[in-house]
Protein backbone atom coordinates (compact mmCIF):
# COMPACT_ATOMS: atom_id res chain seq x y z
CA UNK A 1 0.00 0.00 0.00
CA UNK A 2 1.29 3.55 -1.16
CA UNK A 3 0.24 6.17 1.29
CA UNK A 4 2.17 8.88 -0.22
CA UNK A 5 -0.11 10.54 -1.89
CA UNK A 6 -2.41 9.92 1.02
CA UNK A 7 0.60 11.73 3.64
CA UNK A 8 0.48 15.03 0.83
CA UNK A 9 -3.01 15.41 0.79
CA UNK A 10 -2.83 15.42 4.78
CA UNK A 11 0.18 18.12 4.56
CA UNK A 12 -1.78 20.52 2.52
CA UNK A 13 -4.41 20.17 4.66
CA UNK A 14 -2.52 20.51 7.52
CA UNK A 15 -0.82 23.82 5.49
CA UNK A 16 -4.17 25.03 4.71
CA UNK A 17 -5.75 24.50 8.27
CA UNK A 18 -3.02 27.05 9.40
CA UNK A 19 -3.19 29.41 6.55
CA UNK A 20 -6.74 29.81 7.32
CA UNK A 21 -6.14 30.23 10.93
CA UNK A 22 -3.24 33.41 10.40
CA UNK A 23 -5.59 35.09 8.18
CA UNK A 24 -8.67 34.90 10.73
CA UNK A 25 -6.53 36.15 13.59
CA UNK A 26 -5.15 38.85 11.07
CA UNK A 27 -8.75 39.65 9.83
CA UNK A 28 -9.75 40.00 14.28
CA UNK A 29 -6.83 41.84 14.92
CA UNK A 30 -7.99 44.44 12.03
CA UNK A 31 -11.56 44.45 12.69
CA UNK A 32 -10.74 45.31 16.13
CA UNK A 33 -7.80 47.96 15.69
CA UNK A 34 -10.44 49.60 13.53
CA UNK A 35 -13.08 49.75 15.57
CA UNK A 36 -11.17 50.39 19.07
CA UNK A 37 -10.30 53.93 17.56
CA UNK A 38 -11.98 56.71 19.08
CA UNK A 39 -13.59 58.13 16.06
CA UNK A 40 -15.15 54.79 14.74
CA UNK A 41 -18.53 55.96 14.04
CA UNK A 42 -21.91 53.15 13.92
CA UNK A 43 -21.36 53.08 10.29
CA UNK A 44 -17.58 52.26 10.41
CA UNK A 45 -19.57 49.04 12.90
CA UNK A 46 -21.93 48.65 10.25
CA UNK A 47 -19.33 48.18 7.70
CA UNK A 48 -16.82 45.94 9.26
CA UNK A 49 -20.00 43.83 10.10
CA UNK A 50 -21.16 43.70 6.63
CA UNK A 51 -17.41 43.02 5.50
CA UNK A 52 -16.83 40.10 7.76
CA UNK A 53 -20.27 39.10 8.19
CA UNK A 54 -19.99 38.78 12.01
CA UNK A 55 -22.54 40.50 14.46
CA UNK A 56 -22.49 43.44 15.61
CA UNK A 57 -22.44 41.52 18.72
CA UNK A 58 -19.22 39.33 18.09
CA UNK A 59 -17.66 42.56 17.32
CA UNK A 60 -17.97 43.72 20.82
CA UNK A 61 -16.74 41.01 22.22
CA UNK A 62 -13.85 40.77 19.83
CA UNK A 63 -12.95 44.61 20.72
CA UNK A 64 -13.59 43.75 24.57
CA UNK A 65 -10.91 40.56 24.10
CA UNK A 66 -8.55 43.37 22.54
CA UNK A 67 -9.03 45.70 25.22
CA UNK A 68 -8.05 43.14 28.23
CA UNK A 69 -5.34 41.87 26.03
CA UNK A 70 -4.46 45.71 25.02
CA UNK A 71 -3.57 45.35 21.46
CA UNK A 72 -2.72 48.49 19.96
Amino acid sequence: MDLTKTELALQRHRDAVAALDAARADLETEAAAALRSGDATPEDWARVARLTGWSEKELRRLVAAADSLDLR
